[in-house]
């Protein structure tokens, strides 16, 4: 088994755990026996799932409120984590938002805040948490990707170029872990549906939301995508894609070269 079995004094770190897919995985991990330290900025939304998860699998949640834009919020985490008197044996990265639209219109400042907080923060708090693990022999990381960092995505092109980090950071600390003890997973998720897609507010060129214009069978709930990341991560694998039709589309992309798909992802993400 490459999750550690959990005990009085582990935890598992979860980041944007207030909603989505992050709120999922806690409920996965709280239902393996895993304690809780569950991050985001939404300390009271934190708090509710915390009672939550700790009456119905009878396991210690705990919340943090923490910026993980901000390097210094960022800074404090392990020293708090550590006053609890835990240690993180399992570490999920799943915080994250996306931008859309023209690069060349976009806030720069959102732009700079969307890669804190998808990727400064992913090597952040792995630079806080993997080194102990290996020491210790036994750890696991979940790091919440996408099918977006699969491809160059036009008009959302910040969001698919960190994604596409957070994949292949993944993918070489997988390798590098490998006889250590410790698994590294990437999640690599088509469209799921939480409320992700009304902050991003992505358009596509027919004028419709991007969440209206992906046909259904596309779709997966934040249960499913975090099922398949938590039984991923247990077997030890290195990529997970949940949903056969977005997984056989992205298989079936490979053979197709950037030249001739950047075109047509342009054509549809372009906004009317």
């Amino acid at each position: 088994m490459s999750l550690p079995e959990p005990s009085p004094t582990s935890a598992a770190l979860v980041t944007g755990a207030s909603a989505g897919i992050g709120s999922a995985i806690a409920g996965e991990l709280a239902s393996r026996g895993h304690g809780l330290v569950l991050v985001a900025r939404r300390k009271e939304r934190l708090d509710e799932l915390a009672s939550e998860l700790a009456a119905k699998h009878q396991i210690r949640a705990e919340t943090i409120s923490c910026d993980l834009g901000k390097a210094a919020s960022r800074q404090r985490l392990p020293g708090r984590i550590s006053e609890l008197g835990l240690e993180v044996e399992v570490l999920v990265n799943n915080a994250g938002f996306a931008t859309g639209g023209p690069f060349h219109e976009a806030d720069p400042a959102r732009e700079l805040e969307q890669v804190r907080v998808l990727v400064e923060a992913v090597v952040a708090l792995s630079s806080a948490f993997v080194p102990a693990m290996a020491e210790r022999g036994r750890g696991a990381v979940l790091n919440v990707a996408s099918t977006a960092g699969m491809q160059p995505l036009p008009y959302s092109a910040g969001y698919s170029a960190a994604k596409a980090y957070v994949l292949t950071f993944s993918e070489a600390l997988h390798h590098e872990l490998r006889g250590r003890g410790v698994t590294v997973t990437a999640l690599a998720p088509g469209p799921v549906s939480t409320d992700f897609w009304e902050l991003a507010g992505w358009e596509v060129n027919s004028g419709q939301s991007f969440e209206n214009a992906v046909p259904r069978p596309a779709w997966i709930t934040p249960e499913q995508a975090a099922r398949a990341g938590v039984e991923g991560l247990e077997s030890g694998r290195r990529v997970v894609v949940p949903g056969l039709p977005v997984r056989a589309a992205m298989l079936a992309s490979r053979y197709v070269p950037h030249a001739l798909k950047l075109p047509t992802v342009a054509w549809v993400m372009r906004p009317k």
